[in-house]
């Protein structure tokens, strides 16, 4: 059994965006200022969006489209351009925080990526890295703070649900509004490049804008599989439940089963649900009511298909047990042979792949002749915060983000990205750049600067043009029928009180349904707690923040 590495798990986690299981809330914030104040945007003037104004980069090898197709990029750009025309920097210290998917890096004395980045933005970094296991507890701890305590930058991650979060934000953090709203955005062009699906997922407070978005494509959660074996288990274009199913059978034997899952993931829940058309959390009717995905009578349905799947022996005996990382390697051996991620997880799973098996992300199946959706990501995969501060510091603090957010194709993406030509990175034939022994342990995955700010997400592979171009073939088929969360970018008190708690409730019981330890008829004392609960209580606050915001 090919053994996995701890970076490789983690640059595939990392990569797939997969939101972090939340068994329990963080600890309530003590200091007063954060912990009350009106946040939502009912009744209040909204702060007009930034305008967008796309940077200028390399033409694709293959078009985005309006719809949320993704550039692709067949080859690395052989021109770089410029992004940026002045050091951002004054000189001066700025301190940060963002979550990590890696280790801990290397200090910045004896970093020559660190020493490099903090060379080109002009300041001196003081950089807390949280991993993903204490950033709930390490946030507790910073949102009790003063204001004057907290990092000049503060990356807040999309992964959890932080009680009271947009209090803190409002109270603690700088309003963005007069540097970023409309036009005022062109100060900051690489910013000005982010798309406005992103700010819009974000979201505003009290009708400001408090943060800057972390873009990410439309496609979601995806169910990754081991192309070869589901085509010769007779997979195809236009499939449906019932073929879903003769394949998942065919596949399964012996000690190979054709589904895997991990411990949190509910059997795959969200890709199932998605193929029978759930609302992936909420949606919205032409009245503005919202409704919930736990309320469709389509919820049920999927999670029968997959007790059935399951009672039928196609997934693994452990999905309910098994670790991400002990999953992705049993996928890696052929011993499962599909597994959910995030779909940004391509940059990982192809090059982890190669040698043992072709990967491939799914298409949906339909379902009594209803073509199937997929999961629509949240496009803002969490934001970054500034510390409240005076004029000339949120510009110095601007432009050091507007530097990082610059897009593909240029050669300050290509120094934060990679690293430096000759010691982080070599190139190959096609001029891609080829981490070094050194780019291995000093780089973006370790030192995250991805996660204070980045450029639009593109379609790009080094070495591997073909799946460059069978992803973006993908992408036309299935985003059109991505199912969105129609709660994206809006305010509710109770979720946010409230949220991480319900949710998990309702986890745990489509689990155990699906397991056998329940019957499908638990379902219903569970939507009916979930919605006496707060659920009816989201869906009001969730009507009132939509018809504000249209």
């Amino acid at each position: 059994m090919p053994r996995m590495s701890r970076r490789t798990l983690l640059r595939s986690i990392a990569a797939g965006g997969a939101a972090v299981s939340v068994p329990g809330l963080l600890s309530a914030c003590t200091s007063s200022d954060a912990a009350g104040g009106d946040v939502s945007n009912v009744g209040k003037k909204l702060a007009p969006w930034p305008t967008y104004r796309p940077a200028a980069g390399p033409t694709p090898d293959l078009a985005a489209t309006s719809a949320g197709v993704q550039a692709g990029f067949t080859a690395y750009p052989s021109n770089l351009t410029s992004s940026v025309t002045r050091t951002p920097g004054d000189g001066s210290t700025i301190k940060v925080m963002s979550v990590t998917f890696g280790t801990p890096p290397k200090s910045e004395a004896g970093n020559q990526y660190w020493k490099a980045v903090e060379k080109a933005l002009g300041v001196k970094i003081e950089y807390t890295v949280i991993p993903t296991d204490d950033y709930q507890a390490k946030m507790a701890t910073v949102m009790a703070q003063d204001s004057g305590s907290l990092p000049d930058i503060i990356n807040m991650f999309s992964g959890f649900v932080l009680p009271r979060e947009a209090q803190f934000v409002q109270a603690r953090a700088e309003d963005l509004t007069p540097y970023l709203s409309g036009d005022a955005v062109s100060a900051y062009p690489n910013l000005a490049g982010i798309p406005a699906q992103a700010w819009h997922d974000m979201g505003r407070i009290s009708g400001r804008i408090y943060g800057i978005p972390l873009e990410r494509p439309v496609p979601g959660s995806t169910l990754w599989i081991n192309q070869g074996e589901f085509t010769a288990a007779g997979m195809q274009d236009g499939w449906t439940s019932n073929d879903f199913t003769a394949v998942a059978k065919k596949a399964t034997s012996g000690k190979k089963y054709a589904l895997g899952s991990a411990k949190g993931s509910d059997f795959n829940y969200n890709v199932h649900s998605a193929a029978h058309n759930v609302p992936q959390g909420w949606a919205v009717d032409a009245k503005g009511a919202f409704h919930a995905g736990y309320a469709d009578e389509r919820f049920k349905a999927a999670v029968a298909y997959q007790a059935q799947l399951r009672k039928s022996g196609y997934y693994h005996p452990d999905s309910t047990s098994l670790s991400t990382s002990d999953a992705y390697t049993l996928m890696l051996n052929g011993t499962i042979g599909s597994l959910q991620n995030g779909f940004g997880n391509y940059t990982a799973v192809y090059p982890d792949s190669k040698g043992l098996l072709t990967p491939a992300p799914a298409l949906p199946y339909s379902v009594d002749g209803t073509p199937g959706g997929i999961v629509a990501a949240r496009r803002s995969f969490g934001y970054t915060i500034l510390k409240k501060a005076g004029k000339e510091r949120i510009q110095l603090l601007l432009r050091v983000l507007d530097y990082l957010a610059a897009p593909f194709g240029t050669k300050e993406y290509e120094l934060t990205h990679y690293g430096v030509e000759g010691v982080h990175f070599t190139r190959g034939k096609d001029g891609s750049p080829l981490p070094t022994k050194l780019g291995q342990v000093e780089n973006i995955t370790n030192l995250p600067f991805r996660y204070l700010a980045e450029g639009p997400q593109v379609l790009f592979l080094p070495g591997f043009p073909d799946a460059t171009k069978a992803l973006h073939a993908w992408q036309q088929k299935v985003v059109p029928v991505a199912i969105r969360d129609a709660s994206y970018g809006l305010q509710s008190a109770t979720f946010n009180s409230q949220g991480t708690t319900l949710k998990a409730d309702m986890d745990d019981t489509i689990t155990s349904v699906i397991a056998g330890r329940e019957p499908l008829s638990a379902l219903d004392g569970a939507i009916s707690k979930w919605r006496s609960g707060g659920g009816d209580r989201m869906a009001d606050e969730y009507a009132k923040e939509h018809a504000s915001n249209t």
